[in-house]
């Protein structure tokens, strides 16, 4: 007779592991769902797009950051599997209600990247966007209509960099956010507001070897590191 298995008891670590596989799967299901292209794909698009030669022959190229109004509580009232299918519902949307030359990417959680290329002009994408916006129609299980808001920013004009453009756009989408959502909003001249800041010596020597290598100004250097602080830290 096989001498009989023994069992050991589910620790605090198996839970946790257990939980980022469930998460990972939701992931994967959104994903595997919608079939876009994800987050990295995003950026290494646009600066393959900002490295081209799509500005010497007169391209209009804009990208947008859509994100999913109050999604948090759809998670929380109706559970993640309504979650995700309001996801997968968004972003089928989003794909049908642009032209097929535009890419749509999923970024993460309840947000979108879309990027245009071509001969359409920047009022035009707006238009779009907004139209977009106007006609969504996905709705939780009791029937409450839900909203989208975008941000957008325009290549060559807004930045010609690929983390000063998407922090363009995701300003815009930020402003619009706290604007009360369910609106379109376009990057804008940026107003810099002088504050004191203490650097160490190695700091300043080591950020101004790093702009002359990547030839791009402190400051910009300096608010894309920001950018990158208040995301970790979800502001």
């Amino acid at each position: 007779m096989k001498k009989q298995e023994e069992m050991h008891p589910i620790t605090v670590e198996d839970h946790k592991g257990l939980g980022k596989i469930h998460a990972e799967k939701k992931i994967t299901a959104v994903n595997d769902a919608l079939k876009f292209p994800t987050g990295d794909a995003f950026e290494e698009e646009v600066n393959s797009i900002l490295n081209s030669d799509a500005e010497a022959n007169g391209e209009v190229v804009a990208i947008a950051l859509t994100d999913c109004d109050k999604f948090d509580h759809i998670n929380k009232d109706f559970g993640r599997e309504e979650g995700d299918r309001v996801l997968i519902e968004a972003g089928k949307y989003i794909r049908a209600s642009l032209p097929e030359d535009v890419k749509v990417f999923r970024i993460g959680g309840d947000e979108f990247g879309i990027i245009f290329r071509g001969t359409m002009e920047r009022e035009d994408i707006f238009l779009l966007l907004n139209d977009m916006r106007k006609n969504y129609n996905v709705k939780t299980p009791d029937g409450v209509q839900q909203t989208i808001t975008v941000g957008m920013a325009t290549a060559f004009e807004d930045a010609n960099r690929c983390a000063e453009l998407i922090r363009k756009a995701d300003g815009a989408l930020y402003r619009a956010k706290v604007a009360g959502g369910n609106k379109v909003a376009m990057a804008k001249e940026e107003k810099m507001v002088p504050k004191t800041s203490h650097f160490t010596q190695d700091q300043l020597q080591r950020l101004a070897k790093l702009s002359k290598r990547e030839g791009v100004g402190e400051a910009i250097l300096l608010r894309e590191g920001l950018d990158l602080l208040l995301k970790k830290y979800d502001i």
